[in-house]
């Protein structure tokens, strides 16, 4: 054996197809995940024959897969039929009812939005989609600003099934009741993976993003054991990226227990959410925690009045749950004193991917 035989060449890689560590890739098996599925399969299906489809809320914690199997059966869907229109949308930034009617414009092919209300576009949507049927997937609900688009699209969309999905089960209870009774979702719940079941989607993602046996079974261990510890699989798509990487500035053949521990160190340099991907006022809110941080909820909200903010006290309350659901602040609620109990809130320097 010669003394550089375990370096690598120049142009190797011990990545296969790099893209398949992306948060966003679908892969072409989901383990662990067929019965909720074949779930949402079957909420659909009666869009084949004609009729109205069941409505889904899907719930469960960050990273645990809900997005990557509703994004699986919607391709397996584009592959069945042409007749079925698969719309997702992420509410994250796409959180009112204008942005999601521009939204479903640009998924469907209507170009013709500017100067247009957002009444005028769920009337195109609505003429564009009556002649054959739809699935929509709202991903991430819980950062929605208005449910109005909701109402519209259940009263106005013959052949239809909506899903929801969010991380906190509790959040349906927020949704108005007038949608809530026409909606009458089923419930779909993600549970977190176990141990074995971490070791089997990441393997299988393994075996997608990299060349056959680079990995020392140690290296590959201690990623799933962190992912694991972090109940989020997106944890361990970042570090098997990561340690892939080091490996290949040491020109090594191999992703070795070093590497892993390499990617470990960069691992607090990762965030799944940033705080420009915040809509407008969610993130003056964030800006005037940050400047004022450590004062009670009442206090802050004096200041974004005074900034021009419109929000009413209890619009403001649920953006700073939000912020703190998605680690941006911490709340800490003080019983007792003069003004009776209040909630001190502090800016979080970064909000880490272990967060989650």
């Amino acid at each position: 054996m010669g003394l550089f035989d375990d370096m690598l060449k120049s142009g190797e890689s011990l990545f296969k197809i790099e893209d398949a560590l992306d948060l966003d890739f679908v892969p072409k098996l989901m383990p662990y995940r067929e019965q909720q599925q074949q779930y949402i399969a079957q909420c659909i299906k009666p869009l084949f024959s004609g009729h109205n489809g069941r409505n889904l809320f899907v719930f469960g914690t960050p990273g645990i897969g809900k997005t990557a199997a509703i994004k699986w059966v919607f391709r397996d869907l584009e592959e069945q039929t042409e007749e079925i229109v698969p719309i997702y949308v992420n509410c994250w930034q796409k959180n009112t009812s204008y942005k999601i009617a521009i939204e479903i414009c640009e998924i469907i092919g209507y170009r013709f939005t500017q100067n247009k209300k957002t009444d005028e576009l769920f009337k195109v949507i609505r003429g564009i989609l009556n002649k054959k049927a739809a699935v929509f997937c709202f991903d991430e609900a819980d950062k929605l600003e208005d449910f109005d688009f909701l109402y519209t699209l259940l009263e106005d969309i013959y052949k239809r099934t909506i899903i929801l999905v969010t991380n906190h089960k509790e959040w349906l209870s927020l949704v108005d009741q007038r949608i809530k009774s026409r909606l009458t979702p089923d419930m779909l719940e993600f549970s977190q993976y176990n141990l074995k079941e971490t070791t089997g989607v990441l393997r299988e993602r393994m075996k997608f993003a990299f060349v056959e046996n680079v990995w020392n079974e140690d290296a590959f261990i201690l990623v799933v054991n962190k992912a694991f510890e972090a109940k989020d699989i997106r944890t361990g798509l970042y570090l098997m990226r990561q340690a892939g990487i080091a490996a290949e500035e040491r020109a090594s053949k191999k992703i070795t227990m070093d590497d892993a521990k390499t990617a470990l160190s960069k691992l607090t340099d990762f965030s799944i959410k940033k705080s420009s991907d915040l809509e407008e006022d969610t993130r003056s809110i964030l800006n005037i925690i940050k400047e004022h941080s450590g004062k009670k909820i009442g206090e802050l909200y004096n200041i974004y009045k005074g900034k021009d903010g419109k929000n009413t006290y209890k619009t403001f309350q649920r953006k700073i749950d939000s912020l703190e659901k998605n680690k941006f602040i911490s709340l800490k609620k003080i019983s007792g004193g003069a003004e009776g109990s209040t909630t001190i809130i502090s800016f979080n320097k970064e909000k880490k991917l272990t967060d989650f």
